[in-house]
């Protein structure tokens, strides 16, 4: 009988010891979870930067245009007022 409850009591200080370990890993793990939310909490939420602009087109070269209105006036494409009218808005914008 004493060798009965030898093993019982050994049986019952392994249970007791694994079941003490099994909770106190619960526990570390549990605040490890804790910890690693609370700081997830506190980060700034990371955006995607803005996409850059759309490049501006450069502003058509007032000589340029003068030049084809001319030769478009040349090939009697514009009238004389129409020539002007474009003339004047072209000079206008500069």
């Amino acid at each position: 009988m004493p060798r009965l409850l030898r093993g019982v009591a050994r049986t019952a200080v392994v249970a007791g010891t694994a079941t003490a370990v099994s909770n106190r890993v619960s526990r570390r793990q549990a605040n490890r979870w804790s910890t690693q939310q609370e700081a997830e909490q506190y980060q700034e939420p990371q955006y995607a930067p803005a996409p850059a602009p759309a490049p501006v087109a450069a502003a058509p070269d007032p000589l340029e245009q003068l030049r084809q209105l001319g030769e478009l006036h040349a090939q009697g494409i514009l009238t004389d007022a129409e020539f002007d009218a474009q003339k004047a808005k072209v000079l206008a914008s500069t």
